[in-house]
């Protein structure tokens, strides 16, 4: 499964399933991450503890832990 922890920078991705559930996933779907929504991975915090991504104009900083529940689909370079 590629999550978005796994991404290279600059990576584009397209979310095919969020593994969170609740208040998590509610917040996630909040900011437009959800199924089907294209995604680039921007810049990794040191060892990856945290992950800024873009979605649309929205740029958003998610913790290793709620980027490991982003399953999504990319192309290597």
């Amino acid at each position: 499964m590629n999550t978005l922890t796994n991404c290279p920078r600059g990576c584009e991705t397209t979310i095919i399933k969020i593994h969170a559930s609740g208040s998590l996933k509610q917040r996630l779907v909040s900011f437009g991450l959800m199924k089907g929504a294209r995604v680039t991975l921007l810049e990794y915090a040191p060892r990856k503890s945290t992950v800024e991504v873009k979605v649309g104009k929205m740029r958003l900083a998610l913790r290793k832990e709620e980027s490991d529940m982003i399953e999504v689909e990319y192309e290597a370079k």
